[in-house]
C-alpha cells in the first residue's frame, strides 16, 4: 500500500500492553488503531482510537473488527485463527502476520516439527502424551529436562522443569493436557532475534540477551554481550526462521546460545515481543512502528542501534492483588538516558508486568553499568 496521510485503519485483536505501544507508535505514522480486548478499559484503550469489548474468538466481533478495519493483526496468541481467516476472506481486508502462522506457534510441538524439518537448529525433543511416554523420553534424552504444555503457555506458564524420571506422573499431571519435552540445553545465555517481514523486504534488530527469573522474562541488555561469531549466526538462524512464516509483521525468534556457541531455536512469537521493548528508545525505528508499517505494506524502518541499551521490567510484588500505585518514579525521570513505560493495568497481581525501564547509554557506559542502573532504579520504585 503506497503512504500517504492521514494513514489506514489498523484493527488489532488483543488490547494489553502491546496493543498500547502499537497506539503509542500509530499516532505519529497518521494510523488509527482499534483494538478487540474482553477487558474493559484495557491498558491500549487509553491510546487507541478505540475499543470492541469481545473476547479474542468472538467471529461476529472480529467482523466488526475488519468491518472498521483497513487491515487486521494481532498482539496475542490467544487470537483465534478460525475466526481472523474466515473473517479475512468474507471482508477482503487483509490479516497480517497470515493467519495460519497462528496454527504454527499454537502448539509448540508442532512449531519444532516445522523448524526441525526445515534444518533449523533446536534442542532434542519428543511428543509425549501419558508419563509412560515421559519417561520412556527421559530415558533417551536424560535428565533434568523441560517438559512443554503443548498449547497456552506463556510467560513460563506451562513449563515443568523434570529432574529425574520418577517425577514423570506429577510433570504430567501439572502441565495437564499433551505435552513435549526438551532435552536440557547447557547455554551461556538466551538470546533473541526480533525481525520484519514487509513488502518484499525484510529487517533484523540487532540481537538482544535476555534474563529469565523463574522462566519469567525480567531484563533485556542490546546488544547482547555474546561474540561476533555469535551474533552473526543467531541473525542467521533468524532469517531462516522467517522464510517458515507467512505474511507481513514483527516476529521474535528466541534462541539458545550454547556453551559451546551454538545456537538453537527456543519459541517463536508472531508479534512485538518483550524481548524487543528496548527498541523504543534504543533503535531508529521501534518494533511497534516497525510491525505498523509492515502491516500496511509501508516501507520498513531502519533498526541501527542508537547506543547500547537495558530494559528492565516492573512486576508487581506482594502476595496478593490490588489496586496499581507504585511510588518511587521520580528518580527514574531524573536519571539521563532512563526512561519509565508505565502500561496503565489497574490491578496490580504478583509478578504480573506492569511496566518497564529502559537506560540508554549517554555515553560511554559499559552494559553492565547500564543493567546496574536499571536494577537499581526498579528497586526503587515501589507498589502501595
Amino acid at each position: 500500500m503506497p503512504a500517504s496521510l492521514p494513514g489506514p485503519t489498523v484493527g488489532v485483536v488483543g488490547g494489553g500492553q502491546l496493543g498500547r505501544m502499537l497506539g503509542e507508535a500509530a499516532a505519529p505514522l497518521g494510523i488509527e488503531l482499534v483494538v478487540l480486548d474482553p477487558t474493559p478499559d484495557a491498558p491500549a484503550a487509553q491510546v487507541a482510537t478505540d475499543q470492541l469489548v469481545a473476547d479474542f474468538d468472538d467471529a461476529d466481533a472480529i467482523r466488526d473488527l475488519a468491518e472498521r478495519s483497513d487491515f487486521l493483526t494481532f498482539e496475542i496468541e490467544l487470537a483465534d485463527q478460525e475466526s481472523l481467516d474466515e473473517v479475512s476472506d468474507a471482508t477482503g481486508v487483509p490479516c497480517h502476520p497470515d493467519p495460519a502462522t497462528l496454527s504454527l506457534i499454537h502448539d509448540k510441538l508442532h512449531q519444532k516439527e516445522a523448524l526441525a524439518d526445515a534444518g533449523v537448529p533446536v534442542p532434542p525433543f519428543r511428543r509425549v502424551d501419558d508419563a509412560d511416554e515421559l519417561r520412556a523420553a527421559l530415558h533417551e534424552l536424560g535428565t533434568p529436562a523441560m517438559l512443554k504444555a503443548r498449547t497456552g503457555g506463556y510467560d513460563g506458564r506451562g513449563n515443568v522443569p523434570v529432574e529425574s524420571v520418577d517425577d514423570a506422573a506429577d510433570a504430567m499431571d501439572a502441565v495437564g493436557g499433551p505435552a513435549m519435552v526438551e532435552a536440557f540445553v547447557d547455554y551461556e545465555r538466551e538470546i533473541s532475534v526480533v525481525a520484519a517481514q514487509g513488502d518484499g523486504e525484510v529487517s533484523v534488530f540487532p540481537v538482544g540477551e535476555n534474563i529469565h527469573e523463574a522462566e519469567i522474562l525480567r531484563e533485556m541488555v542490546v546488544p547482547s554481550r555474546s561474540s561476533d561469531a555469535v551474533l552473526a549466526a543467531a541473525e542467521q538462524v533468524g532469517r531462516d526462521v522467517l522464510e517458515l512464516l507467512d505474511g507481513r509483521g514483527v516476529y521474535a525468534i528466541e534462541l539458545f546460545e550454547t556453551t559451546d556457541g551454538r545456537i538453537l531455536v527456543n519459541e517463536i512469537a508472531p508479534r512485538p515481543h518483550n524481548s524487543g521493548h528496548w527498541s523504543i528508545e534504543g533503535a531508529l525505528t521501534s518494533q511497534f512502528e516497525q510491525h505498523l508499517r509492515a502491516v500496511v505494506g509501508w516501507p520498513l524502518g531502519a533498526t541501527d542501534l542508537r547506543a547500547p541499551t537495558v530494559t528492565k521490567n516492573v512486576l508487581a510484588d506482594g502476595d496478593d492483588s490490588r489496586p496499581a500505585r507504585v511510588g518511587g518514579v521520580s528518580e527514574v525521570l531524573a536519571t539521563p538516558g532512563a526512561n519509565l513505560h508505565w502500561y496503565g493495568k489497574r490491578e496490580a497481581r504478583p509478578l504480573r508486568k506492569m511496566g518497564h525501564v529502559t537506560q540508554v547509554a549517554t555515553g560511554d557506559e559499559s552494559r553492565e553499568e547500564l543493567l546496574a542502573s536499571a536494577r537499581s532504579l526498579v528497586d526503587g520504585l515501589g507498589f502501595d
